[in-house]
């Protein structure tokens, strides 16, 4: 695949805070846009024949084709079931959490920028998990960050937990509910004090109480 992997300045969130670029082309958020930006850059090589999606990750054996299909959908592996306190189907999931909410916590997805009515909550209160009502922030810890999703430099305690997350060429750290595992976003170095944290958070992971 021609041109360098290559990221903007500052913590990304995911694709959409931190673009990255392949022949100065920015890649798309969608999954069949990925595809498509994919076989444009391969098109693009000369001496190439156009690939389908087989073809694609037929070329890279079953690491590669894992990690080309993290690209592609942008979804990481889903915290472990086993090791929460409150544990569903998925069926039972989906029913309780809609659509949208299904894909960004149990399927770990990314709600798109400057869409969340969260952005604009000034109020004094507390967010909780859309998934079991864990309190997991407070107002008094949020910040706009300038990235499209509601921001917090720190969590209550023992409301979240953390994973490894080596999607998208890059590794991060992933932030879920610690009680249920919903994902909620990740998190980042470059935060205000006094923590320096960044907790970029999908706005569908969460439901605000006014105090």
């Amino acid at each position: 695949m021609p041109g360098q992997l290559t990221t903007q300045s500052g913590g990304p969130c995911n694709l959409l805070t931190r673009s990255f670029e392949f022949d100065d082309a920015a890649v798309p958020t969608s999954p069949r846009g990925r595809l498509n930006h994919v076989k444009m850059i391969w098109k693009a090589s000369p001496m190439s024949p156009q690939p389908n999606r087989r073809a694609i990750l037929g070329l890279f054996g079953t690491t590669a084709a894992v990690s080309l299909t993290a690209f592609l959908t942008g979804r990481a592996a889903p915290a472990e079931a086993t090791s929460f306190e409150i544990q569903h189907s998925p069926a039972d999931w989906q029913s309780r959490l809609g659509p949208q909410r299904f894909n960004v916590m149990r399927q770990e997805g990314t709600e798109r920028p400057f869409t969340s009515p969260l952005l604009d909550e000034h109020r004094k209160g507390t967010f909780a998990c859309a998934g079991c009502a864990l309190p997991l922030f407070t107002s008094n810890a949020k910040f706009d960050s300038g990235t499209g999703w509601p921001s917090f430099w720190q969590p209550l305690p023992n409301a979240v937990a953390y994973k490894r997350d080596t999607s998208l060429f890059m590794e991060r750290t992933e932030e879920h509910c610690r009680r249920c595992g919903g994902h909620l976003g990740h998190v980042f170095d470059d935060g205000p004090r006094p923590t320096g944290k960044r907790h970029c958070i999908n706005g569908l992971s969460l439901t605000f109480k006014p105090a």
